[in-house]
Order: C-alpha cells, then sequence, then structure tokens
C-alpha cells in the first residue's frame, strides 16, 4: 500500500491526476499490522475525505504534511512555459512506502536535493519514490516546471496542484506554502483562484508573492499576470479550470 503525495504542477491539466490505491478500505484490516505504531491508519479511514477541497484553520493542519514550495518565473519561463521549481515535504507520514507523482510531460530535470530518515528515495520517471519512511522525515527536490502558459495579447497563468495527501479513498489535511518570484518589472498580478479566505492567504511582496493553505481535498491555484504595458488584458482570464 502506497501513500499518495500529488503535486501534478502543469497547466492545462485535463489528463490522470495521480494513480489510484489498489486496495480499498475494505481490506485495511489484512494489512494495518504492517504498519509503524506512529500511523494510526484506523482513525485515518473513519475521518476519509472523499476529494472536495475545504480550507482549515491553520491549526487544524499542525503536525500534517507540510509542503514547501519556491517558483521563480524568470523571462524565460515566459517564452517557454517551464518554471524553476524548488520543493520541500516536512511531517511525511510514517510509512513503509510514499510517492510523490508529477505530470508526465510537466516535469523535467527532477533529482533529489536533500532526504532525512527516509531508508530510500529515489527518482523514477515523473516521479519521487519513497521506502521506509520514518517519523520526521523530510524531502527536497528540485525541478523544472510546465506552470505558465501564455494566453495571448500579454496574459498569462501560473496553474499548480491539484496538491493533495491520499491514501486508501480518502485525502487528508495538509498544508501548501508557495513563495512566487516573478519578473514585477514586466507582470503585474490581476487575478488568483481561489480567493483569499481562511484557509488560503496571499501576500504580495516586493519580489513577488507568498501563499499559505491549509486544507484536505484537492487543491488547484491560478495566479494571472499581464505585461505591465498591457492595460487591456486585466478581464480577458478564462475561468480557472478545476
Amino acid at each position: 500500500m502506497v501513500l499518495i503525495i500529488g503535486v501534478l504542477t502543469a497547466p492545462m491539466v485535463t489528463a490522470s491526476e495521480g494513480a489510484s490505491a489498489e486496495q480499498s478500505s475494505d481490506h485495511a484490516d489484512s494489512w494495518t499490522d504492517d504498519w509503524p505504531e506512529e500511523f494510526d491508519v484506523v482513525s485515518q479511514i473513519a475521518s476519509v475525505n472523499e476529494g472536495e477541497l475545504e480550507f482549515l484553520p491553520k491549526m487544524a493542519a499542525d503536525g500534517a504534511h507540510y509542503h514547501r514550495n519556491r517558483i521563480a518565473i524568470t523571462e524565460t519561463s515566459l517564452d517557454l512555459g517551464w518554471v524553476e521549481l524548488s520543493q520541500c515535504h516536512e511531517n511525511i507520514d510514517p510509512v513503509p512506502a510514499a510517492q510523490i507523482l508529477f505530470r508526465a510531460d510537466g516535469i523535467r530535470n527532477l533529482t533529489i536535493a536533500r532526504s532525512e530518515n527516509i531508508g530510500r528515495a529515489w527518482v523514477e520517471g515523473h516521479s519521487v519514490q519513497l521506502e521506509d519512511v520514518g517519523v520526521d522525515a523530510e524531502l527536497c527536490i528540485r525541478a523544472q516546471s510546465r506552470a505558465l502558459q501564455s494566453l495571448g495579447d500579454g496574459l498569462f497563468r501560473l496553474r499548480n496542484g491539484p496538491y493533495m495527501r491520499r491514501f486508501l479513498d480518502g485525502y487528508y489535511p495538509m498544508r501548501v506554502a508557495l513563495n512566487i518570484d516573478y519578473p514585477s518589472e514586466r507582470l503585474r498580478l490581476v487575478g488568483q483562484t481561489p480567493a483569499s479566505q481562511e484557509g488560503f492567504n496571499v501576500d504580495q511582496t516586493t519580489e513577488g508573492l507568498t501563499v499559505d493553505a491549509t486544507f484536505e481535498g484537492r487543491l488547484i491555484t491560478c495566479f494571472d499576470f499581464c505585461e505591465r504595458d498591457n492595460e487591456a488584458c486585466d478581464d480577458m482570464a478564462p475561468a480557472c479550470e478545476l
């Protein structure tokens, strides 16, 4: 049985958004004895969320999987769509096996920068595979993500997700932080999805954006930017496909 952490960062995602667990909760009793004591499978199954996005107060995600990202939009990104991605995972559930999945055509140059309290970690295609995940495990990776889309007429969309923490047929609380750097002398932010609310906080800085989300279910984010010298594109962006 594998814990699935979905972080499929790519624009216009319409294909499969993460592997499905092969066993249902009906069969949980046959293998729960193999899991570490720190991971209470029975209580996890009892509080299952089936994928609907629900934002939570930050305290509700205390001790849950924490997923930090730094995304850099460069001048080259505006031409080619590839952004620089640095990503760290903390408080990974202590399980025998886990995988971090990306969309196959939306990730390249995927490497592991650091791992702690993980028996084995390796890149396999468009995924990172983990074995013997211990308590207080951490993993950091680097890659290029094709997450930026030109919508034409000076309008760009940065789309990321779905972020999710999936086990069996359910989704569980997690925290995602994004630091988004972009050339502010050339671009201005004109829209975002979801809207700011408790559990989804967005702040603009001199260098870009900071996002802090606590939730369960599947989170997709869209941030829309206009060329600074184009005053007509503010209301041109289509709805973010969730």
